[in-house]
């Protein structure tokens, strides 16, 4: 696993002060299921380059279920092996298993990131697992590019909030931490597998 050494910091200062309505749950599936599940993305699931704004990105994704991301659409049913994890992050969220109608899986190579976003807005509560190795998860304010853009010259904008993603470890991200905030992910020291579930609005 990777090194929280550097986390610890942040994490004192951050995590009692999530944004409302994101919630996160330390060893949310247990070492041997971690082990079934990586075992599976690693043999099963064909992962392809992500572009976005003509730039490919370091991390690679596979897509399930229901989309809308042009060129990078879902092709293909959740994968069974997800299914038993789904209705667990279901029932947490106090949704129907197939209220989560995309699936998608992020491989983290060493290095990879994830930029400021906010999900895509025909998505709506968003869960995630996270496999392998730690990282941090980031989180400000959202703000619209075109608000951004008339907004003349601004000072540079700040985390709000930080907490590590353990191993094994659960979130969901629901109400005004999915419409109010934008979070990012700085680079990965080892490969992390992320496999996130999205409720269509």
């Amino acid at each position: 696993m990777g090194d929280l050494s550097t986390l610890d910091s942040t994490v004192t200062l951050f995590l009692p002060d999530l944004p409302d309505g994101f919630e996160y749950q330390a060893d949310f599936i247990s070492a041997d299921e971690e082990s079934l599940l990586a075992t599976a993305i690693d043999q099963r699931v064909e992962f392809s380059n992500f572009e976005m704004r003509g730039v490919v990105a370091r991390r690679r994704v596979a897509f399930f279920g229901t989309s809308s991301y042009g060129p990078n659409e879902a092709a293909g049913a959740i994968p069974d092996f997800l299914l038993p994890v789904r209705a667990r992050c279901a029932a947490w969220a106090g949704l129907e298993p197939d209220a989560f109608a995309m699936t998608l899986i992020n491989e983290y190579s060493a290095g990879a990131t994830i930029g400021w976003h906010r999900d895509a807005p025909q998505f709506g509560i968003v869960a995630g697992i996270s496999l392998l190795s730690p990282c941090r998860m980031k989180l400000r304010p959202y703000i619209a590019p075109a608000a951004a853009r008339g907004a003349g010259r601004r000072p540079p904008r700040k985390t709000t909030h930080e907490l590590a993603l353990e191993p094994r470890s659960g979130y969901l991200i629901t109400g005004e931490a999915r419409s109010a905030y934008e979070h990012s992910i700085p680079a990965t020291t080892t490969l992390r597998y992320s496999v996130t579930f999205r409720t269509l609005r």
